[in-house]
């Protein structure tokens, strides 16, 4: 500013300065946003299924939630979506870039609409094979995944007998475990009765 009052005559100096000022300002604005025009804000999304676990019967139509909330609010149909399941057998993919991949399976596709972040997935006529964990995985325009926390889902099987609702292998091993273990039981312990029963007699003789 001293070099300024001493190029300038006084007269001048305000109004030079304030236009410097200006000139100067608009400057500063101009160089500090062009790097936020470059480098837009990260994504921020939150994928969230919901309930934790589900049950269903065989044959029910079950509907597994699962909902996108972003605080930028940009285009959501850009997303490309994908959901697999996980069970004993491992990972199997159902559902990818917002289309169904089993192979000549309509039972399992998207419902709700992507634009509005629904991108819940129906299962049709379910069977026991379609236990498992189910997760809701997102890919976002920059690559990154997003992935929701699944849905743990059961299936029943109706036995007809007394309104019991069970998975017949789950009754099946329980029994048996049952009868093993008694037979097991048997077989131990007759052995160690005898000897007991022999040891009671010569102790009785004596």
């Amino acid at each position: 500013s001293a070099v300024l009052f001493s190029l300038f005559p006084s007269t001048d100096v305000g109004v030079t300065g304030g236009g410097a000022n200006k000139e100067n300002a608009a400057a500063v604005t101009h160089v500090t946003a062009q790097p936020l025009l470059l480098t837009p804000e990260p994504w921020n999304l939150l994928v969230t299924q919901t309930p934790a676990k589900e049950k269903a019967k065989e044959g029910e139509t079950v509907v597994l939630n699962c909902h996108l909330n972003s605080l930028q609010r940009p285009s959501l149909t850009d997303l490309m979506v994908k959901w697999y399941k996980e069970d004993e057998k491992g990972q199997m993919d159902l559902l990818e870039n917002n289309v169904t991949v089993l192979p000549n399976n309509s039972r399992v596709f998207m419902s709700g609409d992507l634009s509005q972040g629904d991108v819940s997935l129906v299962i049709l006529n379910v069977t026991t094979s379609d236990h498992g964990i189910y997760f809701c995985e997102v890919t976002l325009p920059d690559g990154k995944v997003v992935t929701g926390d699944g849905t743990k889902l059961r299936i029943r099987r109706a036995l007809g007998l007394f309104g019991i609702e069970e998975s017949i292998g789950t009754i099946i091993g329980v029994v048996a475990a049952g009868i093993g273990g008694i037979v097991v039981l048997i077989i131990v312990l007759t052995p160690q009765m005898r000897k007991c029963i022999l040891c009671m007699r010569q102790e009785s003789h004596q």
